[in-house]
Parts: C-alpha cells; structure tokens; sequence
C-alpha cells in the first residue's frame, strides 16, 4: 500500500503527498578509492533529560555512535564534533569532549576512521581576549584530541577573530599551532554564511586577501597540513584555491551547494569531501563514490545530482539551521526516537520548510522505509494544526 500523508503548504493550504517505493542503494565492499569522504555527523540528544536545553548537553549515546556505525558502513570517515554535531550551538565543551572520546575509541573498535574538530569554543569571544588566550585555547582543545589518539581538524574560531588586529596576527596563531601538533591536520575555513561571528576571518573582509593569507599559512606549514576544508559556498572560489594548493595537499570540499561537480573535479583536479550533507544523504553519496571507483560517471551523476535540490534546501538561509533537515531526515529515516535537538534546534526551521524536505528526500530516493517515514511525518504536522 503506498504511503500518504497530509502536508502544509506555506499559502495555508494543505495536499496529499505519497511517497515512493524504498530504493535500494549499493553498500561498499572495499573503502573508497578515488576520493576520500568525510561525513561530519550530527548528535542525537537525551530527550527525557531534565535539564536546561539552552545551556546543558545531554547526548543519548548509543544513538549517536550507532549512527557513526552507519556511516562508517557505508565507507565514509567520520568528522567528529563539527558544526553539523552544534558544535558552537548546543553542543558544550564538555559534552564535545565525551563525544570525541568515545567516537574515537568506537573507531578503533570497529575499524572506521574519524578525525576530530579542535577549537576555541569554551572560551567566550569578548572584547579584549588577547592572541595568547586563543592560543592556549586552542592548545587545550588539541592537546584533548591528540590524548585520545583523533586526528585533528583544526576548526574556525569566534575569539581569534575578536583578538586579531591583521592577517599576520592569524599567521602567528595557526603558526604556533601548527608547530606543535603531532600529525597533519585538516584546516577548516568557515564562511560567516555558516557562522556570522567568523565575518572576516584570515584578518581580512576580501576573500581573494582572505585566500592569499590562508595559502600562505599552509605553504608556511606544509608538513603539518594535510588539507584544508573550505565551506564558502562558492564553486569556482574553491576550484581557485584547489589549483594553489601546495602538492599533496588536499582540497576537502565543504560547499554543500557545488559538492557534486567539485567531487567529480575537471581536468585541473578534484576536492575530495567533508561535508555536513553527507550526513543526509550517505546511502546515494557511497553510492556515487562507489560509481567513481569504477569510472562509471553516469551512475556516478544519475545517484548524487538528485541529492543536491535537497542539499541546497536543507542548507539555505538562514544557513546555520541545517542541523534541524539533518536531524529530521534522520528521525523521519528510524535513526533516532525522537525529533529533539540540544538547545531546542528542532523549533530552527518552519513546518512547511521540514514539509518541503520530505518530498526532495523522497525525490532523492532517501526515504528508506516510507511507511515510518509517513506515520512519523503525520505526527509531526499534526501537532503544527495539519488535520
């Protein structure tokens, strides 16, 4: 029987929607070859915590790694305690520091790869925080990191923008980081698309300045940098700063709007990916990448280009509030009991917004099992008035 439901449209109105047939997607039998993939996870909170969801972290644990598990069996690397797991919005120190402990040993034991988001979030980005805090801060995250054996991605940081007075104020920071970390990291450059706070960032409201003084830092610190995650959501922007890439560093797309065409790469290269979106639609991205490894581009195109209307609707502005579709798609999907966010996330975007979601997701071939997708989704518009 095909699964319907009433859903809300933004004129007031309300239509039947039916969703398709389940797809049945390839799993990989070998890691990925021709690209590497992080998927940068969310969290799924405790919702019979008793706590102050604006100011308190409690994780349902089990939830969380078994949907580590998911991505790692699916191929992809795991990016822990990122902005997608509201790093920054929700997600405390404390909390984060559980949660790359444990995904880190959940790692070792089951064989899947995770790297792990340092920064400087426990310290408030105040006027007058001198370079020397966000240093130690920064100090601190990564020496928490390394302690329980992560790698390392060296995340954006609020303060040092409040801090620094020019471009060579970033280049002593990162320098002096860069210096001490045991094994290359992973960069991470945050357009304030994702992050207002971050407008900026590199010492500089240029971007090409911006790219110059980033590049510098890299070339400065080659042995220590593995790559550079760039979330700019601008195609070509990064496609630039790929071709200037020192050799053997990596370009690690994070441009949720562009990531299928700057994965498949041209002629000059390709980014390989660490993205939020991957969280949502990893079925159809191993999939795809499968596809790559076997030089098949039309399976490649036919399994990831359906996935980006709904990466481009879950990611649209305001831009920070994608972990709410993330979350959502994962509730609608059985990943997790309950559609609740720490910091009470879930209420980020409209019920028509979420409604849109559901159809693009069906559209993408991502609604895995429809029937619980329809029962949880009629729920959940009910209690926003749907009859």
């Amino acid at each position: 029987m095909a699964a319907s439901l009433r859903i809300p449209r933004a004129d007031g109105s309300t239509m039947t929607f039916t969703l398709r047939p389940a797809r049945e997607w390839r799993t990989p039998t070998a890691p990925f070859r021709s690209r590497i993939a992080f998927a940068a996870a969310h969290v799924v909170c405790d919702p019979f915590a008793d706590v102050n969801v604006l100011s308190e972290s409690r994780i349902d644990w089990e939830a969380t790694l078994a949907y580590r598990r998911h991505l790692w069996g699916l191929g992809f690397a795991v990016a822990e305690a990122m902005d997608t797991a509201q790093r920054g919005g929700g997600l405390t120190w404390p909390a984060a520091q559980q949660l790359i402990a444990r995904s880190v040993a959940e790692a070792r034991a089951t064989g899947g790869i995770v790297a792990c988001g340092a920064g400087t979030d426990h310290l408030a980005p105040a006027a007058g925080v001198s370079l020397a805090t966000v240093r130690h801060a920064y100090e601190e995250q990564v020496g928490c990191v390394e302690s329980v054996g992560g790698r390392v991605i060296l995340m954006a940081s609020r303060a040092l923008v409040r801090a620094a007075c020019s471009a060579d104020d970033y280049r002593d920071v990162y320098g002096a980081i860069l210096r001490q970390v045991r094994t290359p990291v992973i960069l991470h450059w945050l357009g304030d698309m994702f992050d207002p706070a971050l407008e900026g960032y590199w010492g500089t409201r240029d971007l090409d300045e911006a790219m110059s003084v980033c590049l510098d830092i890299i070339s400065a610190n080659r042995e220590k940098v593995d790559g550079i995650k760039i979330s700019l959501l601008d195609a070509q922007r990064e496609i630039d700063m790929r071709r200037r890439l020192p050799a053997g560093v990596r370009m690690y797309t994070g441009d949720d709007f562009n990531y299928a065409e700057l994965i498949r790469g041209d002629e000059s290269g390709h980014s390989d990916a660490l993205l939020g979106i991957l969280d949502a639609i990893a079925p159809a991205a191993s999939d795809a990448l499968q596809a790559l490894d076997a030089g098949d581009m039309d399976r490649y195109q036919t399994a990831l280009e359906p996935t980006v209307p709904l990466s481009r609707h879950i990611f649209r502005a305001p831009t920070h509030a994608y972990k709410t579709g993330i979350v959502f798609l994962a509730w609608l999907n059985g990943h997790q009991r309950h559609f609740r966010m720490l910091g009470g996330a879930e209420s980020a975007r409209s019920v028509v917004h979420l409604a849109d979601l559901l159809m693009l997701a069906d559209e993408a071939g991502l609604i895995r099992d429809p029937e619980l997708a329809a029962a949880r989704a009629r729920s959940f518009f009910a209690v926003a008035g749907v009859a």
